[in-house]
């Protein structure tokens, strides 16, 4: 443990005891000499303004003072927050480059002269994570940036809304409350002002977004999961169902350990087949997902589910069955 890391724990533990720590425990903790320990009290005493109080008798301990709240001067990084910030530094330079990329810049240079400052000047292997994004859409920057930006100022959005199944385009004036990255996809949540209702916008679809000027309402976040974070998927709504979905043996080892939603529910059956439970409104991006599985999967109730699965099966043979079109 270097001098860095050891500072970094000695602060560590002398804010978090609520009694006197004792120089045995802190030779111990921090994998050094006596000596070394007094030398890194006094460097985090003097140097960095800490308020450690020195306790004498017959065994010498630390202390801070009471109702002090201090807090390490700049950035304190340990070697296993080093190695989290260099996934981070991934995730932030390689997802959404077109958008965030450029605002993030500044952030991004200083996280690599922190990773190559503690690497002793070697540069930080980044080439070693990878981060794969899948169906990503194009977003305009300055579209993002606007939609950000009334989120935090509470602000009232105006925009035209171009809607993915129809086409068509409506204008829009809304409350945003919170921006949501799903699926390597942003959509905005929002109180729609004309609908006078909750909705989920797809930044991608949006145009010509501008501040109205007025204040934004705020809806209480219970309320928002109850109608955008109930049902399966983005686009939820107040889950109108429940379905069951039963999967093989083969596929049980994988839907067993995923996420699907927050309110699932699932069992092994005594055939090893796994039984799926997810509350739903809009069907098509459950269908869509239940569809991955092919012929590991089957929707078992209800009903409706059931026959509208059926449906695009019997599209998608029928397809395949009339052959390639020149």
């Amino acid at each position: 443990m270097d001098r860095y890391e050891r500072i970094v724990l000695l602060h560590r533990l002398l804010r978090a005891a609520r009694r006197p720590v004792p120089l045995a425990r802190l030779i111990d903790e921090l994998g050094c000499s006596r000596a070394t320990v007094y030398r890194d009290v006094a460097y985090l005493r003097d140097a960095l303004g800490a308020p450690i109080e020195t306790g004498g008798g017959e065994a010498a301990s630390f202390r801070y003072a009471e109702a002090a709240g201090f807090e390490l001067p700049g950035f304190w990084f340990n070697s296993e927050e080093l190695a989290a910030l260099l996934a981070l530094h991934a995730v932030v330079a390689r997802a959404d480059p077109g958008v965030l990329s450029s605002a993030l810049a500044p952030f991004r240079a200083r996280i690599e002269r922190l990773l190559t400052e503690h690497a002793g000047g070697l540069a930080p292997p980044l080439e070693r994570i990878r981060v794969l994004t899948q169906g990503v859409r194009r977003l305009d920057e300055h579209v993002f940036r606007s939609v950000a930006a009334s989120v935090l100022a509470r602000q009232q959005l105006r925009f035209f809304y171009r809607a993915r199944s129809t086409g068509n385009e409506t204008r829009r004036v809304v409350s945003p409350q919170r921006m949501v990255h799903y699926r390597d996809n942003w959509y905005l949540d929002a109180w729609d002002e004309d609908k006078d209702a909750l909705r989920s916008f797809a930044v991608d679809r949006m145009r010509q977004v501008e501040t109205s000027g007025a204040r934004a309402r705020d809806v209480p976040d219970a309320e928002l999961d109850a109608v955008l974070a109930a049902g399966y998927g983005i686009f939820s709504g107040t889950p109108r169902a429940i379905a069951v979905l039963h999967f093989s043996a083969h596929a049980a080892r994988w839907v067993a350990d995923t996420h699907w939603h927050s309110r699932q529910e699932g069992r092994f059956l005594a055939d090893g087949r796994y039984e799926l439970k997810v509350p739903y409104a809009n069907s098509r991006e459950l269908l869509m997902d239940v569809l991955k599985y092919g012929p590991d999967a089957e929707v078992v109730a209800p009903l409706p589910l059931r026959e509208e699965m059926k449906s695009l099966l019997a599209l998608a043979q029928r397809t395949y069955q009339r052959g390639p079109r020149a």
